[in-house]
């Protein structure tokens, strides 16, 4: 079953919600959406943000995602309330990502919404 948001409410270089999905609209138009908990602590990825390069970043502790393949490109920077440097867990989560990508799904525009695929 296919979810959508108002196209509105995704301006170029943002990120929103459909369903269980974070939709991200890259500043050159296109689209993507990624399944919407980060695997680091499970953070709500439609309140994170679009980097210089297009990566989904994590809004709780800077976890970064490529868009196209759900990978990890980046690991946590911080644990529960602490921002900071965690050597040797940040590369553990790194590892744990590279197992567990987030799931992605391609977006279309239609009638004035962003519609999530199936597949």
């Amino acid at each position: 079953m296919s979810v959508s948001i108002p196209e509105s409410s995704v301006p170029p270089g943002g990120v929103g919600r459909a369903g269980d999905w974070a939709v991200a609209q890259r500043r050159d138009g296109s689209l993507r959406a990624v399944s919407s908990r980060c695997r680091h602590q499970l953070a709500d990825l439609s309140k994170g943000s679009l980097d210089k390069n297009g990566c989904l970043v994590c809004p709780w502790h800077g976890s970064r995602y490529d868009l196209d393949t759900g990978a990890m490109v980046e690991g946590p920077k911080g644990f529960l309330w602490y921002v900071g440097k965690t050597p040797g867990y940040t590369q553990m989560i790194r590892a744990y990502g590279a197992v567990l990508k987030l799931r992605t799904r391609a977006v279309e525009r239609r009638d004035g919404d962003l519609v999530v695929g199936d597949r």
